[in-house]
């Protein structure tokens, strides 16, 4: 299974792409969401996106809007994870496509717990 990890803050894009790797998953990584889309394979999708809110260039929301739009990524689930927490914003990522959303700070157990819900992680890969 595959993830793409997006995240401009290099820390955070790390520790995450860890955890997704120690559930199992082999991750790419993007430091914004036009960089995501950039790496995206049409014929090779990942089967989750983990992405921050806050980016430059193009935001977690933006990216979520652009996966929904896009036929070949349409179905790809989003996972975000964001210091945002008012529920307005909370709303806008979900009405944007987003399908779980967290705060940070997160851990590995709450990733795979939220990736469950979602459908993308199963036994059959921890």
């Amino acid at each position: 299974m595959k993830a793409l990890v997006v995240d401009d803050a290099r820390v955070a894009r790390k520790m995450v792409a860890r955890m997704m790797e120690q559930l199992g998953f082999t991750v790419i990584t993007a430091e914004h969401g036009q960089d995501a889309l950039d790496q995206l394979d049409p014929d090779d999708p990942p089967q989750a996106v983990v992405t921050d809110w806050n980016m430059p260039i193009m935001d977690g929301v933006e990216l979520a809007k652009a996966l929904r739009g896009t036929p070949s990524f349409a179905t790809i689930p989003v996972l975000m994870i964001s210091s945002e927490a008012d529920p307005r914003r909370v709303a806008k990522a979900l009405m944007a496509g987003v399908d779980e959303y967290l705060f940070k700070p997160v851990d590995a157990s709450i990733i795979k717990e939220r990736l469950e819900v979602m459908g993308v992680y199963t036994a059959a890969i921890s």
